[in-house]
C-alpha cells in the first residue's frame, strides 16, 4: 500500500537518496531547511521531493528522487500528483529545474510540465564538478512550469 508522508524533523536522514537527484550535498543543504521533504512508502521507502516556496504564487519542485532499482514504475508521478494536488490551493503555480536530459524533459512534460526558460551555466557556475546524466554534461538549467 503506498503512503506518503510529510517529513518534519530529520531531513537528512533521507541524504543518499536527495544525493540521486542533486549530487552536491551544500547545493541540498541550501533548499532543504526550508523546503517541505514528502517520503513515499510502498512497503519501504521508495521516492522523496522537497517543494520550496518562491513567493506567494509559485512553488518549486527542487529535488525528486527514486532509489534505481524501483525506477520506471510510477513511484515518482505518483509524488508529483501528490504534491501537485497538495499545493494546489496554496500556489497557482509550480516550478522544476532540470538539466537538458531528454528522457527527463518529457517524464516531467507528461506529468503536464511545459518548458519555460533557462537559466545559463548554471550547472558549470554552481557544481564544483561537472555534472552528467548519462553520457549528457549538464551546463543549463531548464524550467518547467505547471498550473495547479
Amino acid at each position: 500500500m503506498v503512503k506518503i508522508e510529510k517529513i518534519i524533523e530529520n531531513k537528512k536522514q533521507f541524504l543518499d537518496l536527495l544525493l540521486l537527484a542533486d549530487e552536491q550535498e551544500d547545493m541540498i543543504d541550501k533548499y532543504l531547511p526550508s523546503g517541505d521533504l514528502f517520503a513515499l512508502y510502498d512497503d519501504d521507502l521508495k521516492s522523496v521531493c522537497v517543494v520550496v516556496p518562491i513567493n506567494s504564487e509559485t512553488c518549486e519542485l527542487k529535488n525528486i528522487a527514486t532509489y534505481e532499482k524501483y525506477q520506471g514504475k510510477g513511484y515518482g508521478r505518483a509524488l508529483i500528483n501528490f504534491i501537485f494536488d497538495f499545493y494546489k490551493n496554496d500556489y497557482k503555480t509550480m516550478l522544476i529545474g532540470t538539466g537538458e536530459t531528454p528522457v527527463i524533459l518529457l517524464f516531467y512534460e507528461s506529468c503536464g510540465f511545459r518548458k519555460s526558460y533557462r537559466v545559463k551555466n548554471f550547472f558549470t557556475d554552481n557544481y564544483d564538478h561537472p555534472i552528467f546524466e548519462g553520457d549528457i554534461q549538464l551546463v543549463d538549467m531548464i524550467y518547467l512550469k505547471k498550473d495547479l
